[in-house]
């Protein structure tokens, strides 16, 4: 089903416009000159931190260190060729990070060079060009478990994102654990992909999914978490990052909190791992999800966290090629973990692209990215507070460079339409994410979300365009 929830528009990228504005529609402000703004953030690194709540937070061990671990935004622009496109006029600045990041020149050429000179099918094959594939691929899963902390590869599955990562714990996992009166606790911070796959099995199994309220900043109610866990709980369901409204839940603390029930703990970072270190087995997590195309990689790639022992116990999901030993008839046996969850020729280039990926985010120190967005969210949320009408959602200091906002008197999709003009693009719709929403009395709202290579340039034209956006009148609501 289509959903409002696609319409990104375009920006340019704090930067001298390369042609005029469409006449009567928008002009240009300087960089700095906003009402009430307190100015653009230096170039130099900032000095706040990353929130308090990014216990279970590491630096990679043996990351990269291309750039010895310096971190400006303007160097890791030179990387993002898409950042250089004019759209309506413009560069594009990019402020729909949330729904998509935009790709590294190593991710590029990674893709081109694997098609031109290794393309092949991968495991099994005698061949020079299978075992060089197979190489690839299965460095992909050795990228992606060291990035995350695992203990090893073969706890990591590849999957085509973190929705499919979620729908292989719910109908393996959930199919064999799950039964009459169990529960399953989740946020309503979540994204639908973490809301639905468990809905469907609960409704198989008779189980029952148990919403856990937020508080009136967007954090997660931790009162009523502990009063709604019990020994009916078989699985908690929660964000590491809310992609509505940034909040950073205490996933570590949660996580013990539920391993005191005897319930396994499924977290959804796909809004998190962009934005600060993750170490598993620090936060404990029995599973852990992501997505490749939240991480600066492919799209239709992401991966599956499992604590050996958990995915030891599954059983596989999708039958077919890749994920069996052997076949007869009357009799199957399965290939080990983490293979027999990995049915069909998987996104192979995908999976090669994912190493470029990481080692591109992780050759910038981790904490200086996290303290830069830290302070390029608090520079935005101040300039933002200067455009009459506007609110944002979500208040919670512990939160990623997420702001969802509502403007008096214009719908979510005209202020994206609007700013489009300006080659702003930013997000407006439920955001997958609609008891977010409906926890502030919504069906709907604009979001802008930033990452490491935006830049105080590019948050004020995104404030100017808004203010003669409200000085101009003549919404249609919302």
């Amino acid at each position: 089903m289509t959903t409002p929830d696609m319409a990104p528009g375009a920006l340019w990228g704090g930067r001298a416009p390369t042609a005029p504005l469409p006449t009567g529609v928008l002009t240009p402000r300087p960089s700095g000159a906003l009402p009430g703004a307190s100015g653009s953030l230096p170039s130099a690194l900032p000095q706040p931190q990353p929130p308090a709540a990014l216990t279970g937070s590491r630096l990679p061990t043996g990351g990269a260190t291309t750039r010895g671990g310096q971190f400006t935004p303007e160097a890791a622009r030179q990387d993002i060729p898409i950042l250089q496109r004019p759209v309506n006029g413009r560069p594009v600045i990019w402020l729909d990070n949330g729904a998509t990041t935009q790709k590294p020149r190593q991710v590029i050429e990674t893709l081109a060079s694997y098609y031109a000179t290794a393309n092949s099918n991968i495991h099994r094959g005698a061949h020079t060009l299978a075992r060089e594939a197979t190489d690839l691929y299965e460095g992909g899963r050795a990228a992606a478990a060291d990035f995350l902390g695992a203990p090893s590869p073969d706890t990591v599955v590849l999957t085509r994102g973190t929705t499919e990562a979620v729908n292989l714990v719910a109908q393996t996992w959930g199919r064999a654990n799950l039964g009459p009166g169990d529960e399953i606790l989740v946020s309503a911070l979540e994204h639908h992909s973490n809301i639905v796959p468990w809905q469907m099995i609960a409704k198989e199994r008779r189980a029952r999914v148990v919403p856990v309220p937020l508080l009136s900043d967007g954090s997660v109610d931790q009162e009523a978490y502990a009063s709604l866990l019990s020994h009916r709980t078989r699985l908690v369901a929660i964000s590491h990052a809310s992609n509505v409204l940034g909040t950073v839940p205490p996933v570590r603390e949660m996580t013990a909190l539920a391993h005191r029930y005897g319930a396994r703990v499924l977290v959804d970072g796909a809004q998190a791992v962009a934005h600060f270190p993750v170490d598993v087995q620090r936060l404990d997590a029995d599973f852990y999800a992501f997505s490749a195309h939240k991480l600066y990689g492919p799209t239709g790639v992401g991966a599956l966290y499992g604590k050996p022992e958990v995915l030891a116990a599954m059983p596989p999901w999708q039958g077919g090629g890749n994920m069996i030993d052997t076949v007869d008839f009357d009799h199957v046996t399965f290939a080990p973990v983490p293979h027999c969850f990995e049915a069909g020729t998987g996104h192979i280039a995908g999976v090669v692209g994912l190493k470029p990926a990481i080692d591109w985010l992780t050759s910038f120190d981790r904490d200086a990215v996290a303290a830069y967005e830290s302070a390029l969210l608090h520079y935005a949320e101040q300039a933002l507070a200067t455009v009459p009408g506007l609110e944002v959602l979500g208040t919670t200091p512990d939160k990623i460079a997420v702001m969802t906002f509502t403007l008096a008197g214009h719908a979510p999709m005209d202020i994206a339409r609007w700013l489009d003009q300006a080659g702003i693009a930013i997000r407006a719709g439920h955001h997958c994410a609609q008891p977010s929403l409906r926890h502030y009395g919504l069906e709907s709202a604009a979001r802008a979300s930033l990452a490491l290579y935006n830049t105080a340039e590019e948050v004020d034209e995104l404030v100017a365009a808004l203010h003669q956006l409200q000085a101009q009148g003549g919404g249609h609501g919302g």
